[in-house]
């Protein structure tokens, strides 16, 4: 589609960056900003927890996309590190991210599931925002499909599962802050949002067309697998402690 929205002398502008930086400003402020309201915590503590879990999160979802194409990147390692060609893998972003999260809340005596509950709305708000650079960018494409989007590299028309993904994220955004302005066990939201998030990709892999497939599914999928039922277990948890 745009992967360069515009050069100038050595620069250049990739859309798929500029749309990471963006999802990053945007959610990172909302959040911090939130945390401010809701638990007294000072703005630059959060700006500093999101440049680690965002560092963090880069270097996991790069990492991951490299393992499931090692033979690719073993014969272009410079590839690894061109990070504006796209190629950063959700999952891997996660628990990046996600490890990151919790050490640092611990190490400022944060209350961690309660903090979770307040960024996960803001995680799926940047997700959504991040797949626009994905569309720009022409990366994780659909299969063929007769009344798709036609990109510049490909002479066939395939699923906009870039789009499926930036509005089904976008819904859960919307559902997250609706329960987030309730009362709720310390976790429930945050559960709420690995249940919904690893349902809505685990359909919209049916629709991809760049990854491999093993006995019948992607990696991608099973991992969605392994994170709901790890949210199903800490949602009936929560139901027994609840009663």
């Amino acid at each position: 589609m745009y992967p360069k929205l515009f050069s100038f002398g050595p620069f250049t502008l990739y859309s798929y960056g500029l749309m990471l930086a963006l999802a990053v400003l945007l959610s990172g402020g909302l959040l911090a900003r939130e945390a401010g309201k809701r638990m007294g915590i000072a703005r630059d503590v959060v700006y500093d927890l999101v440049f680690w879990v965002v560092l963090s999160g880069i270097a996991g979802a790069r990492l991951f996309y490299v393992f499931l194409n090692l033979k690719y990147f073993i014969s272009s390692p410079l590839e690894i590190v061109m990070l504006w060609n796209g190629g950063l893998a959700w999952q891997g972003s996660f628990f990046g991210g996600l490890a990151a999260f919790v050490v640092y809340l611990r190490k400022k005596n944060i209350p961690v599931w309660r903090f979770l509950d307040l960024a996960a709305p803001y995680v799926a708000l940047g997700h959504a925002i991040g797949r626009v650079g994905c569309l720009l960018n022409g990366c994780c494409y659909g299969k063929p499909v007769a009344w798709g989007l036609v990109f510049p590299s490909f002479d066939v028309a395939v699923h906009p599962t870039q789009v499926y993904m930036s509005l089904t994220q976008l819904v859960i955004f919307v559902l997250l802050r609706i329960a987030a302005s309730r009362n709720f066990r310390d976790g429930q939201i945050f559960v709420w949002y690995l249940l919904l998030s690893s349902i809505d990709r685990f359909f919209i892999e049916f629709f991809r067309a760049d990854h491999l497939l093993y006995a019948g599914l992607s990696i991608f999928q099973y991992v969605c697998l392994v994170v709901f039922m790890f949210a199903f277990y800490a949602q009936i948890r929560l139901n027994r402690t609840r009663s």
